[in-house]
């Protein structure tokens, strides 16, 4: 097999990659190993930014996100038994957040990229990258028994943070940041209408608890849990109970609660590599970044990468600048540490990290007054939220 582009892992960011490819007559393959129907069970984000709600304008899958989304020009803090509305469109000019779930978005992708006839193999074991700084890379992958070459121009590691692709990169070409934080999210899926039309980012002295969505129907919802804790502890009563105590008691008052349909806790990390490049080999989304969930960045970022690479191919295969090549990583990571630092400063300062109050929990308070006062500081709450704008390659 050959290809221009061949692109590990079906995901949102590959399938988008290879959507908007496809669209400017760049040909690609897509190397899933899991089958379709596994991808589209994985339970993901629901908020996108503007950015990405633009990027899927452009790649043509927009038509039922705009149907089925909901669009949110605002977003609320809750701390000390009050609310405070972030009004995101009138402090950005106008930009807002789609609530719309990471399986739609999938689904949408998967189904324009059938349409267009486009070559996605799923269940394809043992993908290996080789030879990746010649000017022949190529990719062997096992199918039905039989071993496969796929050779390409380059290779889009959109695999994820355990994939292979940067796996493929020797230890001393790169080098990786981490934060590991000392609790997680527990999780919980529920077919109950959202307790509000708008996100509700929640500080207490229990700790931390988010509202969200995915529709009008069908509620996320959120509570800070210790890292160790297990969710077979977690009884449907037990979750709804000490979700409503970490709410102002005016939202408590209004939650419904149902049986949940997806449990689950996931830990929080912060996750950087640098370079996102080696050789004809570039790393997307979650293979070279993970942020904390807290300031709902991770699709997003992934969606970013996606941006930066498709302009970038798209300059090399129709006006033949090659000499952009290098500058993937650089404007990848320009955008991805700021939001690393939006990710972690909202971690920080929304969650409990020890039993004790001391001084952090009066730096968390003061803050969050000051913020929640001052239209600067919400302003640049705001502007983080709706993200900030994609970088230029030159």
């Amino acid at each position: 097999m050959k290809t221009q582009v061949a692109i590990v892992g079906a995901g949102p960011s590959g399938l988008l990659l290879g959507q908007l490819l496809s669209r400017q007559g760049i040909d690609n393959v897509i190397l899933e190993r899991k089958s379709g129907d596994y991808v589209l069970s994985r339970i993901r984000a629901g908020v996108l930014e503007q950015g990405m709600v633009d990027l899927l304008r452009e790649a043509g899958v927009d038509a039922r996100m705009d149907e089925e989304g909901l669009p949110h020009d605002g977003v609320e803090l809750a701390f000390d038994n009050r609310r405070v509305r972030i009004d995101l469109a009138g402090l950005t000019d106008g930009k807002t957040v789609m609530v719309y779930g990471q399986t739609e978005v999938t689904r949408d992708l998967m189904e324009a990229r059938e349409a267009a006839g486009g070559t996605t193999i799923y269940e394809a074991d043992n993908v290996q990258p080789h030879d990746l700084e010649s000017e022949a890379p190529y990719i062997t992958f096992e199918k039905n028994g039989e071993t496969v070459r796929l050779d390409c121009d380059y290779v889009a590691g959109c695999d994820g943070f355990h994939g292979i692709s940067r796996q493929s990169i020797p230890k001393d070409r790169i080098k990786e940041f981490e934060k590991v934080y000392p609790f997680g999210w527990l999780g919980v899926l529920s077919d109950t209408p959202p307790v509000s039309d708008e996100l509700i980012y929640a500080r207490h002295e229990r700790g931390f608890a988010l509202c969200s969505m995915r529709s009008e129907t069908r509620s996320r919802y959120y509570v800070q849990v210790p890292l160790d804790e297990k969710v077979e502890n977690w009884s449907d009563e037990r979750f709804w109970e000490e979700l409503k105590r970490r709410l102002p008691e005016e939202v408590a008052a209004q939650l419904v609660t149902g049986p949940s349909i997806e449990k689950s806790i996931a830990p929080l990390r912060s996750f950087v590599v640098e370079p996102m490049q080696y050789g004809k080999l570039f790393l997307v989304g979650d293979a070279a970044h993970i942020v904390p969930p807290t300031g709902a960045k991770g699709l997003n970022l992934a969606a970013s990468d996606v941006n930066t690479l498709y302009r970038l191919l798209v300059k090399v295969y129709q006006e033949g600048r090659t000499d952009l090549l290098p500058r993937y990583s650089v404007t990848c990571l320009k955008r991805i540490w700021k939001a690393e630092r939006f990710s972690w400063w909202m971690t920080s300062l929304l969650h409990k990290f020890s039993e004790e109050e001391g001084f952090e929990t009066r730096m968390q308070q003061a803050e969050l007054d000051y913020l929640t006062s001052s239209e600067a500081g919400l302003k640049t709450i705001a502007e983080n939220y709706v993200g900030l704008p994609y970088e230029a390659l030159e």
